[in-house]
């Protein structure tokens, strides 16, 4: 009888951690798909200069082209050092904020320039 008791109160034990699991503290993993595209090609179609389905290497091209254009060039020497974008490279960082600090006009009058230096 004695043994009973022991047994169900193991059983007790084991039923109350299965209704209390441990929480997972990990961080939430990120979207993979997210992760597969380079931050240059999500910055690039943030700011619509080129489509979602633009292969990686021409997106290179592109993003060089714009880090090479001298209005981005200008703002970027003008991007304050304390503001930092997460989950952005340092290297794409000041062409990153650069573009989000240009109007829908700057934006657009850059994707024409950029696509003349393509023809």
């Amino acid at each position: 009888m004695h043994e009973i008791r022991l047994l169900r109160s193991f059983g007790e034990g084991q039923n109350s951690a299965m209704k209390h699991p441990k929480q997972n503290k990990r961080a939430p993993q990120a979207h993979p798909g997210a992760l597969a595209v380079p931050s240059y090609h999500r910055i690039l179609v943030k700011h619509g200069l080129i489509e979602k389905t633009l292969s990686i290497p021409d997106a290179y091209e592109v993003f060089l082209k714009v880090g090479a254009d001298p209005e981005v060039q200008k703002l970027r020497r003008k991007v304050a050092r304390g503001n930092i974008m997460k989950h952005v490279p340092a290297l794409y960082l000041a062409t990153a904020m650069a573009l989000q600090g240009m109007t829908k006009q700057e934006l657009e009058a850059l994707k024409l320039r950029i696509e003349e230096k393509r023809v």
